[in-house]
């Protein structure tokens, strides 16, 4: 078998993956290999699961409907992000994918969609955002796909909130002159808090509704930032707040 890896495919699997020990792979995957990539039984491919690392593994059987193959040995030990949540009101279907996609590739552990008083787009298929997350995490060498939860209303998440993750709570309604940088706002939190498990959440298009911002203000593990002074598009405001905290507090440091 070849030993040249940077070309190879890489297949996010359910299967537990462990040396000589064959899986089976689902018909839309046995569908990409056979008619979209191609491949044939006997040439390589990576896989891996969220748990056991990245494994190269040799394609035995590609069918019209299943496939079958055989871990041969791991190229890389399991690793994982920082615990980062991304909460954010659900948007239409292109931008949406562009959402899970981006937020994936960022290293978020969790996406949550929750339907705020001013949400335009409140049905959201959550097997459509883990379908793009997964192709992100196999298209960017990622080791694990983010969990992907059933949409909430806002205020219910916030009211079951656990008082030890911190919420990076992006507020356009902020005023500019009176707003610290948010990269100094977040060099300067306690250490405690900085190695707290992290939110971010961003809303709709439109900002939050008062009695939102209300309730978020009184949490003390709520953090207000300006994302600078130009009206973002919710995606776009996912992605500069994704950055801006890797860069701080997350694995970018």
């Amino acid at each position: 078998m070849s030993s040249n890896r940077t070309n190879l495919i890489r297949l996010f699997v359910a299967a537990p993956l462990e040396a000589d020990v064959p899986i089976d792979l689902p018909a839309e995957q046995a569908h990409y290999l056979a008619n979209v990539m191609r491949k044939k039984a006997g040439e390589q491919a990576l896989a891996f699961n969220g748990e056991d690392g990245e494994w190269l593994i040799r394609l035995d059987e590609i069918g019209k409907k299943r496939a079958q193959a055989t871990p041969v040995e791991r190229t890389r030990k399991q690793t994982t992000g920082p615990d980062l949540h991304l909460l954010f009101a659900p948007l239409k279907r292109a931008r949406i994918d562009y959402l899970a996609q981006k937020a994936t590739e960022m290293g978020a552990a969790l996406l949550q969609p929750v339907v705020t008083r001013r949400t335009q787009a409140e049905r959201v298929k959550t097997s459509r955002l883990l379908a793009n997350a997964v192709e992100a995490a196999e298209q960017c060498n990622l080791l694990f796909v983010p969990t992907v939860e059933e949409p909430s209303k806002l205020e219910t998440v916030l009211t079951r909130w656990s008082r030890e993750r911190q919420i990076l709570f992006c507020d356009e309604a902020l005023p500019g002159a009176d707003v610290p940088a948010p990269a100094d706002y977040l060099r300067g939190l306690p250490d405690g808090v900085k190695q707290a498990p992290w939110a971010i959440l961003i809303g709709p298009e439109g900002g939050f509704d008062p009695a939102e911002r209300k309730m978020l203000e009184a949490m003390p593990n709520a953090h207000a930032v300006a994302l600078g002074p130009r009206i973002m598009r919710a995606d776009t405001a996912v992605v500069a707040a994704m950055a801006l905290w890797q860069s701080v507090l997350g694995d970018w440091r």
